[in-house]
């Protein structure tokens, strides 16, 4: 087999617009790193590239949600997914953002040299856009009926539901996230990728040159899309957040998020490059390097089709294999961090690792979801299965044999590795060594073909041998053959001593055959055994001797500990409690949106803002007369204190000091503001507003505020600081 020189491998960038959950994980993460890792012990020049996606409407609408700004929501939560990689062990060379510099200049320089070649054509077309807020629409700006399931809350881009492709035409009854109402089209002019011309290279590339190697639920996808004629595809769009379109003429404009991301994996490859003294170009642009894109399949035609068309245009090698993985459910339902239906990575890590400090416990994670690994059709985890597999798999068999090697080599071999007699070999012995050897090249196959599943099954099969070989030599039997003095004879301690011998032996090659699936595992047996993790490379699997003669190792360690029936008791209402909670707070939003007008019902009213045209963001509300105004009392009041009313995201309770008194005021500015951010700001009340009990806490007034256009919210602050309690006129 003709090895590539060498290797770029990524991972589908993931929105830094929240938490991540296992479902993620089990797609596109740990397949390439047990596949990273795998290629790291044979030696392999290979490159790890991955990061965080910071730009799209899922950004801005997250940071809506949240009362900030789109930088803030990512800074937030690039941390965060960094850390729980980190914490469950993928291991990527760079996780790199593409909010970075680098990132910005590599995607305007492949937009430029794609344009300036005239792979793009400009032209004018009619967008939906929302004449309320004055704002074009991005597809997630705009919601409605699913024309495939009849999910009513669809992207414009997706249904969240049915996992279906759409775009805003297709929905039924569509509204903008904006203002609520139904968006109307409006002529704008944007760049497009002419997927349409690539049509014929894509079929013989991919339905033909790949239709023995890829996958068949990813050949399938593929020719569903060109079986139904491509599209051009624009490449820019009317947002204010993201990379800006580095043409004079286009204004206001940004690249698509589609286009920009999938240029982070060759962006954060110059990081790396950068911060490691390396040429990154080999890694893109040698023929000579294998591209595989690890994904889910909802990243199919931008990994198959469109990014690989861009490449080619910018004279980039191509993907050889996109192993994309179907969707995993949770507890016979799809999972949905919205709809509270999830278990996060930060939730498991917080729950399972960090609570008592146990690393075994993401080795668990990682196998369990190898396990059931989606790899041709969608798959389902549950509680109660991923208790089987640390006990009955884990435990009761790796964890089991390695313990009792351990335990009895310690008891019966003075705690050092036996001698292996020549004279009393049998065939056990050869056979078991035999398994060993073959392990090796059915693991490597398995890896090489992207068959995770079934390689990390050989290695739990293996294991599964070891503890048979065991109990049929039984050594604390033989072990009952003694002398006068009560030690074993030499014929039975020669039996003993090769039957210790080869189970450790199959240790060490445990360690090597799991560690591309079981990394903090295999690095714990290294310690036990006291050897170097370099004992781990490749090249040493299959090898009967790996441990010297005569070497003594340490005390065994329990590799998994049982996980009991509570504990998955505990999760099961958790997770329904979760979703309990996703659901009543839905409710909640839907009962306490905050109306415009200022009435006894509202929490905090919302000034109108004007836009920077001087039209206003809304319609003005009826007129009124001077003594309807008159009967208003406004006055200054400082925010002495702030804290989240429990159960309810958007309320806030306040402390107001209005100089003649301190108030309590329950405000529905949660989503927009912390609460320690607050204190101390001073804001416009309405001190004659009649008492009301949000919560079961009395709210004695309320504060003005004002709202943009993209509904976030605004202190109307006095130029300078005044004394609390003077009078607003």
């Amino acid at each position: 087999m003709n090895l590539p020189k060498r290797y770029t491998i990524t991972s589908a960038l993931p929105y830094a617009n929240g938490l991540k959950h296992i479902g993620h994980l089990a797609g596109a993460y740990i397949p390439a790193d047990t596949y990273v890792r795998y290629l790291r012990a044979q030696k392999r020049d290979v490159l790890y590239v991955c990061g965080s996606d910071e730009h799209g409407a899922a950004i801005t609408i997250q940071a809506m949600k949240e009362g900030t700004t789109p930088k803030a929501i990512v800074d937030k939560y690039h941390e965060i997914i960094k850390s729980n990689f980190n914490d469950l062990g993928i291991s990527f060379d760079i996780y790199h953002r593409t909010s970075a510099p680098i990132h910005h200049e590599t995607t305007q320089e492949f937009f430029t040299a794609l344009n300036e070649k005239g792979d793009l054509e400009e032209k004018e077309t009619e967008q939906f856009y929302d004449e309320e807020a004055k704002s074009f629409l991005a597809d997630r700006y705009i919601v409605g009926t699913c024309p495939v399931c009849g999910y009513t809350n669809a992207f414009g881009d997706q249904c969240e539901k049915c996992g279906t492709s759409l775009s805003p035409e297709m929905l039924i009854n569509p509204r903008s996230t904006l203002s609520g109402n139904a968006p109307v089209k409006k002529a704008t002019t944007h760049w497009y990728l002419p997927l349409n011309k690539h049509e014929d290279f894509l079929r013989e590339w991919i339905l033909q040159e790949h239709k023995d190697d890829w996958k068949a639920n990813v050949l399938g996808q593929c020719k569903s899309w060109l079986d139904a004629g491509l599209q051009p595809r624009a490449v820019t769009r009317d947002l204010d957040w993201g990379i800006k379109v580095p043409l004079p003429e286009a204004e206001g404009k940004v690249l698509y998020v589609w286009f920009d991301a999938p240029i982070g994996y060759i962006s954060a490859t110059r990081q790396w490059a950068l911060d490691n003294g390396k040429d990154w170009k080999p890694y893109w642009q040698d023929k000579d390097t294998k591209l595989v894109h690890f994904i889910g399949k909802d990243n199919i035609v931008f990994h198959c089709i469109i990014f690989p068309v861009m490449l080619r245009l910018h004279g980039d090698i191509l993907p050889e294999n996109v192993p994309a993985n179907e969707f995993m459910n949770l507890e016979g339902d799809k999972m949905s961090t919205s709809r509270g239906w999830s278990i996060e990575m930060d939730e498991y890590i917080n729950d399972w690792i960090k609570k008592e400090n146990g690393e075994s416990m993401a080795d668990v994670l990682r196998y369990y979801l190898t396990t059931i690994s989606p790899e041709t059709k969608d798959s389902e985890f549950t509680w109660k299965g991923f208790q089987d597999a640390n006990n009955s798999e884990l435990g009761s068999i790796l964890g089991n044999f390695v313990n009792r090697t351990f335990v009895l080599m310690h008891k019966l071999c003075k705690g050092k590795v036996p001698p292996l007699h020549a004279d009393v070999i049998d065939d056990a012995d050869k056979a078991m060594f035999a398994e060993i050897e073959n392990s090796k090249s059915k693991i490597e196959n398995l890896i090489e073909t992207y068959k995770f599943r079934d390689a990390q099954y050989e290695v739990i099969d293996l294991a599964r041998k070891g503890n048979k070989y065991m109990q049929d030599k039984q050594p604390w039997i033989v072990a009952r053959q003694t002398t006068d003095n009560g030690q074993p004879t030499t014929e039975a301690q020669e039996k003993i001593d090769n039957c210790m011998h080869v189970c450790l032996q199959l240790t060490a090659n445990l360690a090597i055959l799991m560690n591309p699936f079981l990394p903090f595992t295999a690095k714990r047996l290294c310690y036990m055994m006291k050897v170097v993790d370099k004992m781990l490379d490749w090249e040493n699997a299959g090898k009967p001797k790996l441990l010297s003669v005569g070497y003594s190792l340490r005390e065994p360690q329990i590799l998994f500990r049982k996980i009991e029936d509570s504990e998955i008791t505990a999760q099961l209402e958790k997770l329904k409690a979760k979703t309990q909670k996703v659901e009543e707070e839905k409710k909640q939003d839907a009962s306490s949106q905050l109306p415009v007008t200022v009435s006894a019902e509202t929490t905090s009213n919302v000034v109108q803002q004007e836009t920077g045209n001087g039209e206003p963001v809304t319609k003005t509300k009826p007129e009124i007369v001077f003594d309807d105004f008159a009967k208003i009392d406004l006055k200054v009041g400082t925010i002495v204190s702030a804290e989240k009313v429990q159960k309810a995201d958007k309320l806030l309770k306040l402390q107001i000091d209005l100089g003649f008194e301190t108030r309590t005021i329950v405000s529905g500015i949660a989503l927009h503001f912390q609460p320690e951010e607050i204190v101390g700001k001073q804001v416009t009340v309405v001190v004659n507003l009649a008492p009301r009990k949000m919560r079961g806490i009395e709210s004695n007034g309320m504060i003005l505020m004002a709202e943009d256009a993209s509904g976030k919210l605004h202190f109307i602050n006095p130029e300078q600081k005044i004394d609390a309690g003077s009078g607003v006129s």
